[in-house]
């Protein structure tokens, strides 16, 4: 199960990078998608986590992610409304999502500290995936000077939560 996140996340990863060293990078309405989407797939991933664990440490950290990853999409859709930018879906954002639904549907049949280990493994790879995708693709991509420094605050949030997921792990 986590496997196929990581595999799936580093395609995509990879993915991005060969667009952008062809000349196509993503622009800033893709951009803007594309850490959206991100955000909502961990909040949807802490939710779930929420309802399914008893672990007082992966419930935190869960409560954590819904909130952080709430205040930076906030910030995101303030930020595109303000700047009249629709964001834009695209094939690394409906990869995210195809992902993140095969490894929910996945973590909806484990219950008890197979399930707290199995999403806890989860946020440590897609928070390595996204932090890298945000810092070799999407920040250097980006064009407009508020939106790069959205997401470089993000990379700094979520690098801490990247950190906090191995803890987590590595306590169960």
């Amino acid at each position: 199960m986590v496997f196929r996140t990581i595999v799936a996340l580093t395609a995509l990863t990879f993915g991005a990078a060969i667009a952008m060293a062809q000349g196509t990078k993503p622009n800033d309405a893709q951009i803007a998608h594309v850490a959206y989407t991100a955000g909502q797939i961990d909040i949807k991933a802490a939710e779930l986590a929420l309802q399914k664990s008893k672990n007082k440490e992966v419930r935190a950290f869960a409560q954590d992610m819904v909130r952080d990853h709430k205040a930076v999409n906030e910030k995101a859709l303030a930020l595109v409304k303000r700047l009249k930018v629709t964001p834009q879906d695209n094939d690394t954002s409906k990869s995210l999502v195809k992902a993140a639904d095969d490894e929910e549907a996945s973590l909806k049949k484990l219950d008890g500290a197979a399930f707290d280990k199995a999403y806890a493994e989860n946020e440590v790879s897609y928070h390595k995936t996204v932090n890298g995708a945000l810092e070799n693709t999407l920040i250097p991509s980006a064009s407009n000077p508020e939106l790069k420094e959205l997401l470089q605050t993000g990379l700094k949030i979520f690098r801490g939560h990247q950190q906090h997921a191995e803890q987590v792990a590595k306590s169960l």
